[in-house]
């Protein structure tokens, strides 16, 4: 891949712990709902991440993120855009008036606690047959 390609900027693009199973259950949740198919899904361990410079650790991930429109969204406001442009799930945007302080607390508490909540994989979950064409773990695809 080159500078001048896009990456990807004709989608939205959720970045995900791999290895968090609540995460991933997160990503076949969206991809199930996305008949659309507007979503595409990279872990947040892969060069992907990297290329977008968002900062998230891969070692020790505090949030989930999309990258939509050329804007990189994280914690609950990821959450609340990627939920607001899936079939029958708009009215999640009554909670954007929530202040963000209020629903990142929410947020962050799970995230701290999920492989606790959910358990963690031992290897990086790609979302298996069913997204082969959707998810992304290097530049070259």
């Amino acid at each position: 891949m080159t500078e001048s390609e896009p990456l990807w900027l004709d989608v939205a693009v959720i970045l995900y712990d791999g290895h968090c199973v609540l995460c991933s259950g997160w990503v076949q949740f969206v991809a199930k709902r996305d008949t659309g198919r507007r979503f595409k899904f990279t872990p947040i361990e892969s060069p992907y991440e990297n290329a977008l410079a968002l900062g998230i650790d891969p070692k020790d991930p505090d949030t989930n993120a999309v990258f939509r429109n050329g804007r990189a969204h994280r914690r609950s406001d990821a959450a609340l855009t990627v939920l607001a442009i899936l079939p029958r799930w708009g009215w999640v945007l009554f909670l954007r008036p929530v202040p963000r302080a209020i629903r990142d607390f929410v947020y962050t508490r799970i995230a701290r606690n999920r492989y606790r909540i959910s358990g963690r994989n031992d290897v990086c979950d790609l979302g298996g047959e069913t997204l082969v064409d959707r998810v992304f773990i290097d530049l070259e695809r």
